[in-house]
């Protein structure tokens, strides 16, 4: 198993305007966050930042980049504002492959494979896999080859009327879960790539068999399950997803691992017996 570098990114959605002062008033006004209480976050003043938003003042790379941390805009935005502002970016944005990153990459593939005969798998802003551990495979088994092309995507393998769907015994519950997980980082994040792919897979029709409702009786579960079935049985799933603290890295900061822990004991008994 290799971490397959991942898509080049796409840049922020800009509005209209020179310099960092658009973008900067776009993400304080996409956080819903006043100008004074911006300024008394940064140590800055009201007035101050409306100047900056309005290009009538300049501001030093250093407020760039407070302003951004405290309005909590992505490591791949802060180098835009950066270079909207007239200075270099302050992140880099290095290929998964390089050798610098060799400690992620090989980090990452030793905790996937780790948590086998769970499923786990690696994956980016935009939902591409990039790693993904026997579990993951196994729970992939039998799909038709376009969606598994490299890199294939989480969302279309899950959400596709061909892909896993027709497996998923709480479809409707658990493709609502998908959606607002991707409406959540739509508003954080001002991507063009992640809008088009919801735009996607929010609109593919319901698949024409899926495998039926909720059982009665089920054990109760603490978090929504993923129910699916394979070779004839169910399996419950809870999803957890893991990401890098303090990111210096565009790459890095893009990376998630989402883990599948099993939610019933059958599933466990299953896992170990398949997967050994």
């Amino acid at each position: 198993m290799t971490l397959l570098p991942p898509a080049p990114g796409t840049p922020p959605l800009a509005p209209h305007g020179r310099g960092a002062g658009p973008l900067l008033r776009a993400w304080r006004e996409q956080r819903r966050v006043s100008q004074l209480e911006l300024a008394l976050r940064a140590g800055s003043s009201a007035r101050h930042i409306s100047f900056v938003e309005t290009g009538r003042s300049r501001p030093s790379e250093e407020m760039v980049l407070k302003l951004a941390e405290h309005l909590d805009v992505p490591v791949r935005e802060r180098n835009a504002l950066l270079l909207a502002a007239g200075y270099a970016p302050r992140y880099p944005h290095t290929p998964l492959d390089d050798p610098a990153l060799t400690a992620v990459r090989e980090g990452v593939e030793r905790l996937i494979q780790a948590y086998e005969p769970y499923p786990a798998l690696v994956v980016d802003a935009t939902y591409d896999v990039l790693a993904a551990n026997r579990g993951v495979s196994m729970l992939l088994e039998g799909l038709p080859e376009p969606l598994l092309a490299q890199p294939p995507n989480a969302m279309r393998l899950t959400l596709h009327p061909r892909g896993l769907a027709p497996r998923i015994r709480n479809f409707p519950q658990w493709r609502g879960h998908l959606l607002a997980q991707m409406e959540r980082q739509l508003a954080l994040h001002r991507s063009a790539a992640l809008r088009e792919l919801y735009e996607e897979v929010s609109a593919y029709p319901a698949p024409e068999r899926t495998a039926g409702g909720e059982p009665q009786g089920t054990v109760p579960y603490f978090a929504l399950p993923l129910r699916i079935e394979h070779e004839g049985r169910t399996l419950s799933f809870v999803s957890s997803i893991a990401t890098f603290n303090t990111p210096l890295d565009v790459t890095v900061a893009e990376l998630a691992i989402e883990t599948l822990l099993p939610a019933d004991p059958a599933t466990v008994e299953y896992l170990h017996s398949t997967l050994p």
